[in-house]
């Protein structure tokens, strides 16, 4: 949660993400650190970089939760979570990792160790997964499928 805060934060978004504003305010962050609009020897110029690294990256990571981009992969997300199986979990803090057998990864944020340890228990853990965690905390596709 942490994350998408800081980066809600730096494209000043409050409450739900919005793709066509995501996206004119990402421009106008590019326009404004884009490290060509300084002298290399500038020490502004390394500052830049490493700002414009982090817009490029906070632009990606909120577009991957926003709710029209979750809307557009729908059916596919169901049918992962449906047909799939999970071989690997990873928890760290408030940030849960579901790997599953197709090589699809799906991040979600706020995740309480709580669930997390209901998770690991469950005689079901995918049952588990989809009546308590997919749908109740947000969350991101960051792996696609292995190739066939």
């Amino acid at each position: 949660m942490k994350r998408v805060k800081q980066y809600k934060k730096l494209f000043s978004i409050e409450g739900a993400i919005e793709l066509k504003q995501l996206k004119r305010t990402y421009r106008n962050l590019v326009k404004e650190w884009h490290p060509d609009k300084f002298q290399s020897c500038d020490e502004k110029a390394l500052e830049a970089e490493e700002k414009s690294r982090e817009i490029i990256d906070a632009y990606h990571f909120l577009v991957s939760i926003a709710p029209e981009t979750h809307e557009r992969n729908k059916e596919e997300y169901e049918e992962i979570i449906t047909k799939g199986s999970i071989v690997d979990i990873k928890h760290k803090g408030l940030f849960l990792e579901l790997s599953f057998l197709d090589g699809t990864t799906f991040e979600c944020f706020g995740v309480p160790r709580s669930v997390y340890s209901k998770l690991i228990n469950a005689d079901n853990q995918i049952r588990f997964a989809k009546r308590n965690i997919f749908g109740s905390f947000t969350y991101r596709k960051s792996k696609k499928a292995l190739a066939a």
